[in-house]
């Protein structure tokens, strides 16, 4: 009878498993590599949410009271520009990279941010440094406009890598706020995904209404217009949520004339506001309600959903139709220390 165990000791190993086997991915080649940690997937859902992260930057500078205008144009070869007027993208030389400005840390490094320790952005979508970085490294050109200080800058990218140095490009006395341009790469998304055109205008109209102070202006091309995708529009709603129930309900009668609607400013830490919470809630008759929530302008799961739906209901009214959305200041939080014992 054969020794198996002495076979098997004696047959070399096929693979080889020692320090060499161990990769190092740098800057944003991890991104590439693996996108679905990045963005949930190469999918339709996952390709719009590129521009998701873009717009979301661009209404981080309105909520903050730097912005009033944002600007979504969308072209042929599916590139994108989002535009806000903003303070733009600093520029100056970042101090923890020398001879790389701060813009292109931002494009280009993994968690790389002004939204951490909540000196720049009190309040803000994005909390790990990822959003643009991530969209630069998943297009196959990513260009990035700055007018700052009454001066024009531009930088391009490609596949997460700088392919030009950031250039002063002229004058801008009158302008200013930060523009990026990209076109999301075949290779990750495939060769037929394109930005649906529907989808990016209805995403443009939901941020207009999550914060009433910000005028959203929309473009596309002729080509990708269609009846229900004009080539220009310009959202701004002073009523807010309000006016977001009052488009869902339409014309459906409700308990009440008018719909509950409030906000209320969260207490005050150290002299500094800390946010604020608005809701505007209805109940319609006779047909069926909806739930939606928000913070910092981003979608949240509506947990409460099952719990209602179980729930008794009158004969007459539904379950209300909500909408719900909450700023909350970015704190940083005191250290922490942790031991661990073992007997």
């Amino acid at each position: 009878m054969s020794d198996l165990f002495a076979s098997n000791a004696a047959a070399p190993a096929p693979e080889s498993y020692d320090a060499s086997s161990i990769e190092v991915l740098e800057g944003l080649e991890p991104v590439r590599r693996r996108p679905g940690m990045y963005i949930g997937g190469t999918d339709a859902r996952a390709l719009h949410h590129l521009a998701a992260e873009v717009i979301d930057n661009a209404m981080d500078e309105a909520v903050a009271g730097h912005a009033s205008r944002i600007e979504v144009t969308l072209e042929p070869g599916n590139r994108l520009t989002v535009f806000d007027n903003g303070r733009g993208i600093p520029v100056d030389p970042h101090p923890k990279y020398p001879g790389k400005s701060a813009l292109e840390v931002i494009m280009t490094t993994l968690h790389s941010g002004g939204k951490f320790e909540g000196k720049a952005y009190s309040t803000s979508g994005g909390l790990h440094g990822v959003g643009v970085s991530v969209v630069n490294a998943l297009s196959t050109e990513t260009i990035i406009e700055v007018a700052r200080d009454k001066k024009l800058y531009r930088q391009a990218f490609s596949k997460g890598v700088a392919t030009s140095p950031l250039e002063e490009v002229g004058a801008a006395p009158n302008k200013r706020g930060t523009t990026v341009t990209f076109t999301p790469d075949p290779e990750i998304f495939g060769a037929e995904s394109d930005f649906d055109p529907g989808r990016l205008l209805r995403l443009v109209r939901s941020k207009a209404y999550l914060f009433a102070g910000v005028e959203i202006r929309w473009r596309c091309d002729p080509s990708l217009a269609s009846a229900d995708v004009p080539e220009s529009a310009t959202f701004q709603f002073p009523g807010g949520l309000a006016d977001h129930l009052a488009e869902q309900l339409a014309d459906r009668p409700a308990v009440t004339n008018q719909p509950f609607v409030g906000k209320q400013d969260f207490p005050a830490a150290d002299g500094a506001s800390q946010g604020s919470a608005e809701w505007a809630v209805a109940w319609p008759l006779y047909s069926d309600g909806s739930e939606s929530y928000y913070c910092n302008t981003i979608p949240r799961p509506t947990a409460a959903r099952t719990k209602r739906a179980s729930a008794p209901r009158s004969p007459r009214a539904s379950a209300p139709s909500v909408n719900w959305s909450a700023t909350r200041r970015r704190r940083r939080l005191p250290p922490t220390t942790s031991s661990t014992a073992s007997s």
